[in-house]
């Protein structure tokens, strides 16, 4: 599977993108959020790519970050939500917009987004309210100015360790939102959390 593209942005006409990579030509479709975030034609890029395979055709998605990525890949778990769908959402929000969205149950705002109605809007508040945590906290601006990739983010690591460790992601979300995380390792702000959870 395609996880990742490094090469010269070709074109861009949204919602398509070509990226040349050592002579191949990749053809991408990203949401409008990403388009805001890509260098100018005939510059370097680095796409974070979603591949997905139908009987007549294999698509591949493309995100400016990780945590984008991360966000669509949740989006198309929710049932009835599929490619199409996840792009609009995208597209209309930003990765924050959408987080805020499900946290204040803001329906209105989610049947703004162009295929959403009111009752995709209901499903996709309920199905991703627990999820959203661990794919939002890394989208922190902290974490996205730098342009560097996000896994080794220490906050959204911290999060994934509390969760593994049996907390509910908005749990775990709350507890290092509360501390103040500048300059700690996700080590010391998961002790933080710890200690913070069990006052």
């Amino acid at each position: 599977m395609i996880g990742r593209l490094h090469g010269v942005l070709m074109r861009k006409e949204p919602p398509a993108i070509l990226v040349d990579v050592a002579g191949v030509g990749y053809e991408l479709e990203s949401p409008m959020t990403a388009f805001y975030e890509l260098p100018a034609v005939g510059e370097k890029v680095t796409l974070y790519t979603h591949v997905v395979v139908r009987e007549d055709a294999h698509l591949l998605y493309g995100f400016v970050r990780e945590a984008q990525r991360r966000l669509f890949r949740e989006l198309l778990k929710v049932n009835g939500v599929g490619p199409r769908v996840a792009l609009a959402v995208l597209s209309g929000l930003t990765d924050e917009d959408f987080t805020r969205c499900v946290a204040d149950e803001d329906i209105d705002r989610l049947t703004k987004v162009p295929g959403i109605g009111r009752k995709t809007a209901e499903r996709l508040i309920i199905e991703m309210r627990d999820k959203l945590p661990t794919v939002a906290v890394a989208t922190s601006a902290a974490a996205t100015e730098s342009g560097q990739p996000l896994p080794g983010d220490p906050v959204s690591e911290a999060v994934s360790a509390l969760v593994s460790l049996g907390y509910k992601p908005n749990e775990a979300s709350r507890a290092v939102r509360g501390i103040p995380t500048q300059g700690l390792n996700a080590e010391e702000i998961i002790r933080q959390a710890l200690k913070g959870m069990a006052v």
